[in-house]
C-alpha cells in the first residue's frame, strides 16, 4: 500500500472516523461578520477546519463554490492550510473532471499541481483514456462517478446492457483500470442496497459517499452495505448539514460539536455491526 491508498488508511486508523467534511461555502449563507472579511472563504473554512478535524478523516472542497465567484486563491489557501496545519488528512477536490486526454492532463495538472489535492473526482461517461491522466499520478487518488446521490442519476446510471446496469460495468472498468492501487468510486448514500452491489465487485476499494444529511442518506444502512472486511473503506461525506449547523458567532464550534456528533454515531453503528 502506498501513496493516496496508505494516506488515507493511516487516516482512517489514526482518527478512528469515516467523516468527511464538505467544504462548500455559500458566501450567501456565511456569517455576516466572516462575509465581511478579505478572503470570507478561507476564513470561514479555516475556522470550520479547526473545529471539525479531530473528528473527520478527510477534508472535500467542491471547486464550483470557489470558481464561481473568483476565488481560487481561497481554494487554494484552504487546502493549504489543511497541509500546513493537518497534514495527515487527505484532501479530495470535488471537480468531477472528464475530457479529451490533452484537456484531462491540464485539469489533472490542476488538481494535483495548482491546488495540490491528494484526490480529485472525475466523469468516466467519456471513457478511460480520458481518465488516464489522473491515474498516472500514482502517488494521488482518483474517486470515478459510478452511482451518485442525486435524483435523476438513474436516468444514465441505471441502463442495463445485458445483465449489468451501467453503474455495475463502471466498478469493474474501475477494478481493471486500478493498476496503480489509486482508484476510489463515489456512491451515494441515498442507494444503500446499490453500494452493496458495488463492494461485491470492487473488494476493499475506497468509496466516497454523498448524501448524508440534507440530501437523506442513512449511516447505518450505508455502513452495512459498505464497509470492507476491516471495517473501514468509506469516505461519508458531510457538508450543508455540518456547515450550516450553527449561524452565529459560534458557528466553528457548532459545526464541530455536529461534526462530533456524526463521527460518534458511525462509530456506534459500526460497533454494533461487528457484535452481529
Amino acid at each position: 500500500m502506498k501513496g493516496f491508498y496508505k494516506k488515507l488508511a493511516v487516516s482512517w486508523k489514526n482518527q478512528n472516523s469515516l467523516l468527511c467534511i464538505g467544504l462548500d461555502p455559500d458566501l450567501e449563507r456565511l456569517p455576516e461578520t466572516i462575509r465581511k472579511g478579505k478572503a470570507p472563504l478561507f476564513e470561514f473554512n479555516r475556522e470550520i477546519i479547526d473545529a471539525t478535524a479531530l473528528w473527520a478523516c478527510a477534508f472535500k472542497p467542491q471547486i464550483a463554490y470557489y470558481a464561481a465567484i473568483g476565488a481560487e486563491a481561497q481554494l487554494e489557501k484552504t487546502i493549504e492550510y489543511i497541509h500546513t496545519h493537518y497534514p495527515l488528512l487527505p484532501v479530495v477536490l470535488d471537480a468531477k473532471r472528464g475530457d479529451i486526454g490533452s484537456t484531462a492532463r491540464k485539469y489533472a495538472q490542476e488538481a494535483f499541481q495548482r491546488y495540490q489535492a491528494d484526490a480529485v473526482t472525475v466523469n468516466p461517461y467519456m471513457g478511460g483514456d480520458t481518465l488516464q491522466p489522473f491515474f498516472e499520478h500514482e502517488d494521488k487518488g482518483v474517486f470515478i462517478l459510478c452511482r451518485t446521490s442525486n435524483p435523476g442519476s438513474g436516468d444514465f446510471q441505471e441502463m442495463k446492457s445485458g445483465q449489468h446496469f451501467l453503474y455495475e460495468q463502471v466498478a469493474q472498468r474501475a477494478m481493471k483500470w486500478n493498476v496503480r492501487n489509486n482508484i476510489g468510486l463515489v456512491a451515494g448514500a441515498t442507494f444503500p442496497e446499490v453500494i452493496g452491489r458495488i463492494r461485491k465487485i470492487v473488494g476493499d476499494m475506497p468509496l466516497l459517499i454523498p448524501g448524508i444529511g440534507k440530501q437523506g442518506g442513512d449511516i447505518r444502512e450505508v455502513l452495512r452495505n459498505g464497509l470492507n472486511a476491516d471495517k473501514t473503506g468509506l469516505v461519508i461525506n458531510v457538508s450543508r448539514a455540518i456547515l450550516y449547523s450553527g449561524g452565529g458567532r459560534d458557528f466553528a464550534a457548532v459545526a464541530g460539536d455536529r461534526a462530533r456528533e456524526i463521527c460518534l454515531g458511525i462509530r456506534e453503528h459500526a460497533g454494533r455491526l461487528e457484535s452481529v
